[in-house]
């Protein structure tokens, strides 16, 4: 899906700076892909954290000097004036010695000419890169060192919000952001969530919740499946991919009721054989099922057209012998029947 200017203005609570929104567009279109971002279902994750982080968008880089980072060890600022040189900046607020350190060489796997922001900390304001290291605190940069998609996949903001901000602060702006990203991204105003609800109940997606126009899990977990079904993609827990399986619902302690898939057995043996040799359409046409059979050959090539053609010649043949010798056992009986008929009168 590609992001636009216009789509972020609209999330966006208040006015938001242009060249903010700009890197955001041109990160996520050009490189969003590459991390799996081009789904709806995990952008709107990322683009409703990364609006909280930044005010709407409003700020790339920390308001404080930074001074408060001086001596960090844990995020290696081991030299004179590293808190302040080193200070958080872009949307996400990259912050220390040793992650300008990691996003550069994060960076330099796709971009080999990307500048030294170890030394250079400056320039990760500049684009791609501004865009581009929310993108990185998502794939890498976080606590857990891998992808967020993970949690994005589960629709748990609670999990996803603990790895980029380390508690939950900001909470209910945050769910508030993922809203207002899923229904723009959808195609629906802000704050429609009844029309939407109505909507998802008529796909399936909201089956069992009250049509009230209020958010809330229900409503989010609809919402997450609506972009979900915006792609070709299947993604587990919230749509399941081959083999088939059914779910069950599994209360926990997080924002969405995670889905566990259980197996169901898939197909037979005769599942997997071309039509024509199961056993039951062989059945069908001897007995002149002629209707089922012409419907079963849609698109098929002439050496199935053949043996079908033959199967039915055979199964009419049968049915016209199998009439001729009722129609006969129907006569003889008749004329056993007169025959009594004829004896008895005789007697008489």
């Amino acid at each position: 899906m590609q992001i636009s200017a216009a789509l972020l203005k609209r999330i966006a609570k208040g006015t938001p700076d242009n060249a903010n929104v700009q890197s955001i567009v041109i990160a996520m279109n050009e490189y969003g892909q590459r991390f799996g971002l081009d789904l709806p279902h995990r952008a709107a994750h990322l683009i409703a954290q990364e609006a909280h982080e930044s005010g709407g968008f409003r700020y790339d880089r920390e308001i404080a000097s930074g001074a408060a980072y001086e001596g960090r060890k844990d995020l290696g600022n081991t030299q004179k004036g590293d808190g302040k040189r080193f200070k958080g900046r872009t949307g996400i607020q990259i912050t220390g010695r040793a992650n300008y350190r990691k996003f550069t060489a994060w960076v330099r796997k796709f971009i080999p000419d990307a500048p030294d922001f170890e030394a250079k900390p400056e320039l990760v304001n500049t684009d791609p890169y501004e865009g581009l290291v929310p993108i990185w605190y998502w794939d890498a940069g976080n606590p857990t060192g891998k992808t967020l998609n993970v949690y994005a996949d589960q629709n748990n903001i609670e999990m996803i919000t603990r790895k980029i901000n380390g508690g939950l602060n900001g909470f209910d702006d945050r769910l508030d952001y993922y809203d207002r990203a899923a229904l723009v991204m959808l195609g629906y105003p802000l704050g429609a969530y009844k029309a939407f609800q109505q909507a998802a109940k008529r796909k399936g997606w909201y089956a069992d919740a009250k049509v009230d126009g209020a958010p809330g899990p229900k409503t989010r977990a609809a919402l997450a499946l609506a972009l979900v079904h915006m792609t070709d993609v299947d993604i587990q827990p919230v749509t399941q991919a081959a083999p088939v399986i059914e779910t069950k619902k599994v209360e926990t302690k997080v924002e969405v009721p995670v889905e566990t898939p259980v197996p169901v057995a898939v197909g037979g043996e005769t599942e997997q054989k071309p039509f024509w040799q199961d056993p039951q359409f062989q059945k069908d046409a001897a007995l002149g099922g002629a209707a089922p059979t012409l419907t079963a050959l849609g698109g098929a090539d002439w050496k199935v057209v053949a043996i079908v053609a033959g199967v039915l010649l055979i199964g009419i043949g049968a049915f016209f012998l199998i009439r001729r010798a009722k129609q006969a056992k129907v006569q003889a009986q008749k004329a056993e029947i007169n025959a009594q008929a004829a004896t008895i009168r005789a007697g008489m």
